[in-house]
């Protein structure tokens, strides 16, 4: 994944689309389990089309999808044997994953599976040793051994039935070393990605939200940050408050050109639909990361200092260009750089595709403060037209 990087789509879709509220609206607004729990028996995605997900993807750039599965609420998106908490008990009574799973096949999109340890319904879902256990069922009760036999059966079947798996994202670590869990997936999966939020370190870290990291350094590990489009929940939510475009982008070329991945996250609704808000957000950060024509994918870390004077980059190099990545925008409409390795041959602002004057040439803002002489000839790119990106990432493409 750390050179095999990709743009995927997380969904994070349950019962709880039903309040319109969060992922976690059971324990965030102390909902009665009763009546969240009930909220099963209202389920009807009756406009789930899981071909349309996919469409939608691809038509962002993206290669493969992650779902929840299961949520920390416990409700199983699949036809599980092992509760009767699952999708087929409902007025929709159909397995979501397998629809997702042929869909996906159908249009060449990898799929991956979200699965959350902790479990609020299960009565051996309760873990002191870990976090998120707030609405456990039985909390005066723990037995992880039992619990895991439980997750162990679910995860075959997950890992045997819907095809090949592309990632295994486990959610909340359960703060308890148990190497099977992650055997049991290779085993049924060779070849799998698996990431450290569960039983053991797995292969590759799942930042989330606003990671720092050291800027314009590749991350050392596998990597996979992910995101939402909306800031206050994963899962749907009527009165959302969504991310800037330039918020999601920055982001997202920050993440990609250090060599990782990046899921970008949408909540579909009861209905089963992406709607109007969510994919308005969804294809204007697609309207960016397709004009990067592949850049951001694949590339390798460039080590050559540019030394931009006055604005933040990471450079990456494929194809035997440079693509210089400046992540939060750059301050005029001209990047001046200190280092190059010989004139380029072209320059080419890959948000519009246009070719970009440039000249080696000594600037007067850069001088020697005793002679007043301009200091060495800068690699002088300009005529960027900044303004009219002001909602997005500057990505400089130069052919050496």
């Amino acid at each position: 994944m750390t050179h095999e990087n990709k743009f995927g789509m997380f969904i994070h879709w349950g019962i709880y689309s039903l309040t319109g509220l969060h992922e976690q609206a059971i324990a965030r607004y102390d909902l009665d389990r009763a009546y969240y729990e009930g909220l099963a028996n209202e389920f009807d995605p009756a406009d789930y089309d899981p071909e349309q997900w996919v469409l939608l993807a691809k038509k962002a750039g993206m290669k493969y999808i992650c779902i929840t599965a299961k949520h920390h609420d416990g409700f199983c998106m699949w036809d599980t044997k092992y509760t009767d908490y699952n999708i087929m008990n409902t007025p929709y009574g159909k397995d979501v994953l397998k629809m997702l799973a042929d869909a996906c096949k159908k249009h060449g999109m990898l799929l991956s599976f979200y699965y959350s340890n902790p479990d609020w319904h299960h009565e051996y879902g309760y873990n002191p040793a870990s976090t998120h256990q707030w609405k456990s069922a039985r909390m005066d009760t723990s037995d992880t051994e039992k619990y895991r036999e439980y997750v162990k059966n679910q995860v075959t079947e997950l890992l045997t039935n819907y095809g090949p798996i592309y990632t295994f994202f486990w959610d909340i670590p359960p703060k308890i070393e148990d190497p099977s869990l992650n055997e049991l997936v290779r085993k049924l999966q060779p070849g799998i990605y698996i990431n450290d939020r569960g039983w053991d370190k797995g292969d590759f870290s799942t930042p989330e939200r606003e990671y720092q990291a050291a800027e314009g350094v590749s991350f050392t590990r596998m990597t996979e940050a992910c995101n939402s489009v909306g800031q206050q929940s994963w899962g749907y939510r009527a009165q959302e408050d969504f991310y800037t475009k330039r918020h999601l982008c920055c982001s997202i070329d920050r993440i990609m050109s250090m060599g990782g991945s990046y899921l970008l996250n949408v909540g579909p609704n009861a209905k089963g639909v992406i709607d109007e808000k969510y994919t308005e957000k969804l294809m204007a950060v697609a309207d960016w990361y397709n004009r990067m024509e592949g850049c951001l994918e694949c590339a390798e870390h460039d080590p050559f200092s540019y030394e931009p004077r006055h604005d933040k980059y990471i450079a990456t190099k494929k194809n035997g260009k440079t693509y210089l990545h400046f992540y939060n925008g750059i301050i005029s409409e001209s990047v001046a750089l200190k280092n190059y390795p010989g004139s380029p041959k072209k320059v080419r602002l890959m948000n519009s595709g246009a070719e970009l004057p440039f000249a080696i040439e000594p600037l007067p803002e850069f001088f020697d403060g005793k002679t007043g002489k301009a200091s060495a000839p800068f690699l002088h790119i300009y005529g960027i037209p900044s303004d009219e990106f002001v909602s997005e990432p500057i990505v400089l493409e130069i052919e050496w």
